[in-house]
Formats: C-alpha cells, structure tokens, sequence
C-alpha cells in the first residue's frame, strides 16, 4: 500500500478545501456540532446537497449513467475526509443513501430501481432512512417481526421500527420485512425492500436523544402497500443483502477519522489558550500525553479508513477492515469526548448555548452522542466477534 497521494489527488484536496471555504459555507459557518435535520437547519442541508449534486461530487465514484464521474474510490475518499472536517452537511443524502443504500443498489438492484433511484440520491434531491431495528430486534437483527404478505404485485406490511435516523425527513425508506415467519432459521424469510415514506400507513414519530437533538425516531407501519417491483433480489434473501450494506456502512470510519482529527485540533487549540494557575492546560504533563494518545489513534483511524478505499481500488471488497475500522473509530471518538470534557473541568458540564461552554458546547455534544456511534451498524461487541471468527479464525463464541 502506498500512502502518497498523486499530484492530481492532491489538487483535488485542494479543490475542495478552496470550495468549501470560499463558496460553499458562509463566512459565519463554523460547523460546531450541527444538527443538520433540525427544522432551523435543513433547508440549509437541502441547498447544500444540492450545490454538491449539481457538482457530482455526491456520489464521484458512481458511473457516469447514475450521476457520478466514474472517477476512482480514492477521490471520493478525499472528498468525505474534507467535508467531514469542515462538517459540511447533507453529504449521505440523510441516513445511508450514498454510503449504503446506493451502492448495494448497484450490487444488487432492478435497472428500474437504479434509473429510479440513483440519480436523485445523486444529484441531491431524495433522501433516505433505514428501517433495521425494532424494540425486539436491534443487535439480534435476525429476530425482526415487522411482517409483509404478498398480495399480488404488492406487499402488506405491518409492524414497528425503531431508532430510525433521519425518518423524518427521509423521502424513501430501506426496510427490512419479515416475509416467511415459519423460515427453518430466523435468518431465512427475511426481505429487504424500498418504501416510499410518504405512503399511506406510515407514522413516524420522534424520540429526542440524550444529546437533545431530534435524529431518532419510531415508524409505525399500517397496512401498507409497497410494490414488489421495489424488493431488492429475492425475496426471503434480505438477511444477506443487509450484510452487504452493513459491510458498506462499516467503512464510513474515513469520515469519522476526519471529524475526530476536527475536534482534536480544537482541543489542542483550547488547552493551549486556556490557562490554570497562570498555565496554559497544555503544559500539564497529563494533559499534554492524553492529547498525544488522541493524536495517534486519529492517525490509525485514517490509516485504517485509507486501507480500505485502497483495497476497493483493487477490486477487492473489504472484509474484517470495515468492522475494524469501525469499533475502533467510533471508541476513539468517544474517549476524545469524554478527555474534553475531563479537561474543562465543570465547564464541561454546560449544555449548547451556554456562553460560559468551551467550544460552544460541541465536546459534551460528541461525549453524548459518541454512545450510538458504538450501537449503530452493529454493536462493537457484535463487530468484535466478526473480527474474531472472520479475521482470526476463533470459534464461534456460544
């Protein structure tokens, strides 16, 4: 593996940073810890997706036909390591749409439903959640109840959701039904469908986070009629389709490295204005070696994250990488939140618009919401064992 960049990757980099900053983000734009679907805040993620899209930077990597450039995975990369560090929202099309629900479409998907589909998520224009967990299937995904019955060329699906990111502003929906509740193994009779989520039927309701932001939601499905024209591959196959999106949601970590890289800087920054006792923090010994453990675990995040695009421009799909770089970077940004929030003492207690909370409150935001990161796309215990039976060659734990 060659970790140099060529000389037009490296004028891409530049590209974007100089977009970015000169022409993309208001001068005021600071990024903080932005809640991009808030209602205050999503029209503004809705003008920025779009401005990318027109771009097609969105999806670079994806053909030419479905909106893309065709250009290789490693620009793509480079694109999300410097949106992430700018926090530059909208760039997933909500939640999954270009990292997981477009490319397991062009895997796996109709020509109907990539023509139908692709070119919006795109260009910015549609937008999507995913509709895994329910409140007796989250890390057991396999145990899901949320029932559909073929009536012709539709589906009836009934049931609940949970924990969705982004339901309410999505346009369309990744679900995963039960279709065969008498399947030998609960792995079996299981489909993954797209669902509009304007559809008759669907109630989405909120649940606020600990963090206060409004990103979780429950989904209520009544009688809902989803055509079988959107099932993606067979049906009772979807157990294995996810396991493809789950493998593409896993390797998001780039972006996380870079987000994590962002508020680092700015914590090294902070510990070097602020003063104790007439000291800058950054002089304390055990402030200065924590800083430096962050620094490098940042640095294996990119690392791992590089490993990864560099095995797709092989033609290789990355295995034990994807959950690797997951459990890692998402604990890595967890512990740079809760250091910060150690180093600012009860400062570090002050909620978002305090005008006495270092960095305007944004480290206890991370402390608050590193927690799902380490749930989300499986539990890291979960992550773990794949690494371990998958990576090691360990047995199966019981």
């Amino acid at each position: 593996m060659d970790f140099r960049f060529t000389p037009d990757e490296e004028a891409f980099r530049q590209e974007v940073r100089r977009y970015f900053t000169e022409e993309l983000l208001p001068p005021e734009y600071q990024g903080g810890h932005y809640d991009e679907f808030s209602p205050e805040n999503f029209e503004f993620t809705k003008q920025v997706a779009r401005k990318l899209g027109a771009k097609r930077w969105l999806a670079m990597n994806w053909p030419e036909e479905y909106g893309g450039l065709g250009v290789s995975p490693i620009y793509h990369m480079i694109f999300k390591e410097e949106a992430a560090y700018h926090r530059v929202p909208g760039i997933d099309m909500g939640v999954g749409g270009i990292t997981w629900v477009g490319p397991t479409l062009l895997l796996l998907g109709t020509e109907e439903q990539k023509r139908e589909h692709l070119l919006p998520l795109a260009r910015g224009e549609r937008w999507w959640c995913t509709l895994y967990s329910e409140p007796s299937a989250g890390s057991d995904m396999a145990n899901i109840q949320c029932r559909a019955v073929r009536q012709g060329d539709e589906y009836i699906v009934n049931g609940q959701k949970v924990w969705t990111s982004g339901g309410h502003i999505a346009d369309w929906g990744w679900l995963l039904v039960r279709t065969d509740p008498n399947a030998p193994k609960k792995h079996h009779g299981i489909t993954l469908l797209l669902v509009d989520m304007k559809t008759p039927g669907i109630t989405v309701r909120p649940l606020i986070n600990m963090a206060g932001h409004h990103h979780f939601n429950e989904v209520f499905f009544d009688d809902v009629r989803i055509p079988v024209v959107n099932r993606i591959g067979e049906e009772g196959r979807g157990w294995y389709h996810t396991m493809i999106a789950l493998s593409f949601e896993r390797t998001a970590g780039v972006a996380m490295a870079a987000g994590a890289r962002r508020t680092l800087d700015e914590l090294v920054k902070l510990a070097k204005e602020t003063k104790v006792n007439g000291q800058p923090l950054a002089k304390d010994p055990e402030i200065r070696q924590k800083l430096a453990e962050l620094a490098i675990e940042v640095e294996i995040c990119r690392v791992l994250g590089y490993r990864i695009v560099w095995m797709q421009t092989k033609g290789a799909v990355p295995g034990v990488e994807a959950p690797m770089i997951k459990v890692f970077s998402s604990e890595v940004l967890n512990r740079i939140g809760s250091i910060g929030t150690q180093m600012m003492g009860l400062y570090g207690q002050l909620w978002r618009g305090s005008k006495w909370a270092p960095l305007a409150g944004g480290i206890l935001d991370v402390y608050l919401t590193s927690v799902g990161f380490m749930i989300a796309a499986g539990t890291n215990e979960i992550n773990r064992n794949i690494i371990a039976e998958r990576g090691l060659g360990l047995p199966r734990s019981i």
